[in-house]
């Protein structure tokens, strides 16, 4: 039985037998001895995106009272979530994201605290659900790697291009016309549109 740490583009964790290309956390949000997870969905403001491999460090999944290992699609489905990338294990991509969303949000960089407190204001809604943001302008005028939503579709935006997202993979699309509302906290997508360019799974067609 997979467990249940899979990380959905709306937020949502849930158990499925695909792990994805990243992985992150939001803190100790299981519990070690059912290795399942606890009413929270998040102990830190820190929502962050790590790789799966680093310094040969080998974790054993759920398994001890430490930050909680959930697993990303690809990096579009975390920032759309609310991730953003981790300065420990990913410094030199924290960076490249630091100074796009300073440049995009027209900031001097600023430290990550700062920069989470932002992002979770815009990812989460008063009750604490995942927070859908009213996309200013037309949908064909975001970034690339932004994800926007559809009732309960998620649609990745690419090369002027829109592909349905689920765990099997991303499949192309007609652009979602009805309701349509950004997943993408909007300051993260303005640094998408200053030039930071997300991890997307190899399922995108060219």
């Amino acid at each position: 039985m997979p467990l249940q740490n899979r990380v959905t583009p709306f937020g949502d964790i849930v158990a499925v037998p695909q792990r994805g290309f990243l992985m992150g956390n939001r803190g100790i949000i299981h519990d070690p001895a059912t290795r399942s997870l606890l009413k929270r969905r998040w102990t830190t403001r820190a929502w962050i995106i790590c790789v799966c491999q680093f310094k040969g460090v080998r974790r054993e999944v759920m398994a001890r009272r430490s930050w909680t290992e959930l697993f990303f699609f690809d990096e579009a489905t975390a920032l759309a979530a609310g991730h953003r990338p981790c300065f420990y294990c990913q410094r030199q991509r924290a960076r490249a994201f630091q100074a796009a969303w300073a440049e995009g949000n027209g900031t001097v960089p600023l430290p990550a605290p700062t920069i989470d407190l932002v992002l979770h204001g815009e990812r989460l809604d008063a009750k604490g659900g995942k927070r859908r943001h009213f996309i200013e302008g037309s949908v064909t005028d975001l970034p690339d790697g932004t994800m926007v939503a559809e009732g309960d579709n998620a649609y990745l935006i690419k090369s002027g291009k829109m592909y349905l997202w689920s765990w099997e993979g991303y499949a192309s699309s007609k652009y979602p016309t009805v309701n349509v509302t950004l997943l993408t906290p909007p300051s993260t997508v303005r640094a998408l549109s200053a030039g930071y360019a997300p991890f997307m799974h190899p399922s995108i067609t060219p």
